[in-house]
């Protein structure tokens, strides 16, 4: 099935159901909270499914694109969208396998932004959070934005604190912030 981004860009999807994009609407409306901080940034994409999300950082100019990702067929269309809205001087790269496995391995990075959307029923919530900030993958001036379902309360480690909350229909984005000594 194929799926539209910025300038009509158009997209492929995993066949079947490996993944589930991120709607439309949610897509635009977290882009345009995120409007002044996207270009020149490090993203993180944990989840990464089609790689809509960081397709569409690649194409409002983040200097470089990071994603984690488990599935074989996820990964082949990944790496064919991110190749397809790329430029030469964007870096872009797919870490197959688990996301609580690949997580460490990123320890000594960080990432200006990260979007984080796993199966919604999924237990990783919790844990990947926690990843994060033990590993601080999250730059000082950093922001996560944690696609979940509507009616569920997202639970947050010490370290993370909420910003704002959006809903979308069914869907809802959190939008959390590193709380270090200089930011309360």
């Amino acid at each position: 099935m194929p799926l539209r981004i910025s300038g009509n860009r158009l997209l492929q999807t995993p066949k079947g159901d490996v993944s589930r994009p991120t709607l439309s609407r949610v897509r635009e409306a977290v882009f345009n909270i995120w409007q002044m901080e996207v270009e020149d940034c490090r993203w993180l994409d944990l989840c990464a499914g089609s790689g809509s999300m960081g397709a569409e950082a690649l194409c409002h100019g983040a200097a470089s694109v990071t994603g984690i990702e488990q599935t074989p067929k996820a990964i082949a269309v990944i790496e064919q969208n991110w190749t397809k809205v790329g430029q030469e001087h964007q870096e872009t790269r797919i870490l197959r396998g688990n996301v609580i496995t690949r997580l460490p391995q990123l320890a000594g990075e960080q990432f200006d932004l990260i979007y984080f959307d796993p199966p919604y029923a999924s237990n990783l919530y919790t844990k990947v959070l926690a990843l994060i900030v033990s590993h601080q993958l999250l730059a000082n001036d950093g922001e996560i934005a944690v696609e979940h379902g509507a009616r569920d309360k997202l639970q947050l480690p010490p370290g993370l604190t909420l910003r704002r909350c959006k809903t979308y229909g069914s869907t809802a984005v959190s939008f959390c912030y590193r709380k270090t000594e200089e930011r309360p």
